[in-house]
């Protein structure tokens, strides 16, 4: 009984480290943004990738790193991450395999951006290559693989071909995601100088993230808003004025932080509330253009 027990918290312990609730909500913008952008042609393909991507490309991804990681203490979407058996490394694989495979009727090149993002999570999070553990490197594998990746993805999924152009908006996609990627490093500091890891946050100190929030946070906007502009310019100003609200209230909440375990509740509610904006503002442009 003991040992069905111990199983049985293994497994939990696995599912929790999927962090599919992070997935969903912080994680979602760039796939929805992409359907936004394509016209949304193919509904029904479009939320199944959504849930392939989502729930086994970068939920697989998401326990392969804490497989690494080892934290003990919070990190993205878990306050206290329990610990992971050796076997969920190789099911963390598994996931994102099978996400491939099911990826495969959607063609060479969906499939050639999924493969690059797989390749970006495992430089990002294994111990021989670890990206992680590199300032600028680290910003590249997220950048991509979570951002303009994610984008492609939902414009690809949605049933339209790939258009060059769409890289302005994806790159936008990519800045805005990053402006609160080294935010989350802040209260994480100690574990990862501990680990050897020189993150963003601990090369270069919390009022430099928060510049590097307004600087990527401010460049990502006008890209978005550009590619906004290119394929549904309708509704470039309020994705404008929505941005611009979302971005100065997270400001002044972010200012102020010091880089203490004790911050992780204010990072994440920061980060929830701005993805959850954009993500009900993407799903309500979605529901009007479509009907």
């Amino acid at each position: 009984m003991s040992e069905i027990r111990s199983r049985f918290r293994e497994c939990l312990h696995f599912c929790i480290h999927l962090r599919w609730h992070y997935q969903v909500f912080i994680l979602s913008g760039g796939f929805l943004l992409g359907g936004l952008l394509s016209g949304l042609h193919a509904p029904a393909d479009f939320f199944y990738h959504f849930l392939v991507i989502h729930l086994l490309l970068f939920g697989g991804a998401t326990v392969y790193n804490s497989y690494w990681d080892k934290d003990e203490g919070p990190i993205g979407g878990l306050r206290k991450p329990p610990p992971l058996a050796p076997w969920t490394r190789p099911a963390s694989l598994a996931l994102q395999f099978a996400g491939m495979l099911l990826s495969l009727p959607m063609g060479p090149a969906y499939l050639l951006f999924y493969l690059s993002s797989m390749l970006l999570f495992w430089l990002y999070s294994n111990p021989v290559h670890r990206w992680k553990g590199h300032p600028l490197l680290s910003l590249i594998a997220i950048g991509v693989s979570t951002g303009t990746n994610s984008l492609v993805f939902g414009y690809l999924a949605a049933g339209s071909r790939l258009d060059p152009m769409l890289l302005v908006p994806a790159a936008g996609v990519a800045c805005i995601m990053l402006s609160l990627y080294p935010v989350s490093q802040i209260y994480q500091r100690r574990e990862d100088e501990a680990r050897g890891d020189r993150t963003f946050a601990v090369a270069f100190g919390a009022r430099a993230v928060f510049r590097f929030f307004l600087a990527a946070y401010s460049v990502g906007t006008v890209l978005v808003a550009i590619g906004f502009n290119w394929y549904q310019p309708w509704l470039t100003v309020v994705f404008l004025v929505v941005a611009l609200l979302a971005g100065g209230a997270s400001a002044l909440f972010l200012r102020s932080l010091g880089g203490e375990a004790s911050e992780y509740a204010t990072v994440m509610r920061v980060k929830y509330t701005m993805s959850l904006l954009f993500v009900l503002f993407l799903l309500t442009a979605m529901v009007i253009h479509h009907y």
